[in-house]
């Protein structure tokens, strides 16, 4: 591993049960029982489970009728996404007493690079420390941490120990770590990649890192060079404290199926005017438009065409939206409908966002990680 790349220090922070855990902390006589924040029935879905729930297989993105059926004394929570956004601005606050590299993948998860921090402080592992104390004395809720020298390695980390733990991978511990691990644990493969990983025999890092890059490329695509970088620990890319996004959208699900192209007209705009509002706080606008079709039978279908013109206002995006609606026929009735643009005017400043510094190497690699 590069000696300056080893030197640096990375936190993955990631709350525990976020949305399930704001529920509970709000209201106490959720506290200690199965809850679901999402819809029940036919056509909900869980957007997050508590640990309470995830004993009886209840996980995020699980229909509701299988959750129930699984859970059979679950409980579902409407979510309040306002409530989960104020929280989060809350230990989104807390991150910056440390640093300013702070990249946030979500709500309830974010990168740190404190390589060179606020506080003048040496040690990761009692940085995060510190944060998890300040999240839980600020907001009453638990988080988890990864550190280690690069962003990979410090994600898997943080659920190592979850709930409310952390685990540090020091430079000298990532390859045995690594190697040591379940193909599972490793992020960006999925249960689809792990099963095909294990008909190879492939179940542990060691045995991935024994397969060369042109058997993972001829078994897994341009994933496979991931996957060999991956085990030998290499992820060089640094925690940015903007992140751009590539593409941003809007999506609505109904409460019963549609099949008609006339009642679609109406959602696609509903949906156009939210997708305007977040192009506008992203003071952004693209070339081309996507129309998201979901089926009744869950079959997903996309559409889409590139101008040869930026555009943010509601109007054209409507326009285009329309088009690509009425471009062939409906295969069946409709479940969820939405639209995002892409192609954004923002790529050109990737090259600008903010970068790691240097680290002194010399000077932290003396000091206990």
């Amino acid at each position: 591993m590069d000696a300056a790349l080893a030197s640096r220090k990375i936190i993955h922070v990631d709350m525990d049960a976020f949305y399930a855990s704001v529920e509970q902390l709000d209201d106490p006589s959720l506290r200690n029982k199965p809850i679901a924040v999402g819809g029940g029935g036919s056509r909900g879905v869980v957007a997050a489970a508590s640990y309470e729930a995830r004993k009886y297989g209840v996980r995020s993105a699980m229909s509701g009728i299988i959750a129930q059926r699984n859970c059979p004394h679950l409980i579902f929570v409407k979510p309040r996404f306002e409530r989960y956004k104020e929280v989060s601005q809350q230990i989104n606050h807390i991150f910056h007493r440390y640093t300013d590299l702070v990249e946030p993948l979500s709500l309830d998860e974010a990168y740190l690079d404190v390589t060179e921090n606020k506080l003048h402080l040496f040690s990761a592992t009692k940085m995060a420390e510190k944060i998890r104390a300040e999240i839980f004395e600020t907001t009453g809720l638990t988080a988890s941490a990864g550190i280690s020298v690069n962003k990979l390695v410090a994600k898997i980390a943080s659920d190592y120990n979850k709930p409310n733990g952390q685990k540090t991978v020091p430079p000298e511990e990532v390859l045995d770590f690594l190697e040591g691990l379940d193909v599972r644990k490793y992020h960006g493969i999925g249960k689809v990649t792990t099963k095909k990983m294990y008909a190879l025999g492939i179940f542990t890092g060691k045995e991935l890192k024994e397969k060369s890059v042109d058997f993972l490329t001829q078994h897994f695509g341009k994933a496979g060079a991931y996957y060999y970088n991956a085990v030998r620990g290499i992820h060089t890319s640094p925690v940015k404290a903007s992140r751009i996004p590539k593409s941003m959208g809007a999506e609505r699900t109904f409460k019963e199926n549609l099949s008609s192209e006339l009642f679609l007209e109406e959602k696609i705009k509903a949906v156009a005017d939210e997708l305007e509002k977040r192009i506008n706080r992203n003071k952004a606008s693209g070339k081309t438009i996507t129309l998201k079709i979901k089926y009744s039978d869950f079959v997903i279908q996309t559409r889409s065409k590139t101008l040869p013109f930026f555009i943010s206002d509601k109007s054209m995006i409507i326009e285009h939206a329309l088009q690509l609606l009425y471009q062939e026929k409906l295969q069946n009735s409709v479940r969820l409908i939405g639209v995002s643009i892409s192609n954004l005017n923002t790529e050109d400043k990737k090259s600008k966002s903010s970068k790691a510094p240097k680290p002194k190497l010399q000077v932290q690699l003396e000091i206990p990680f």
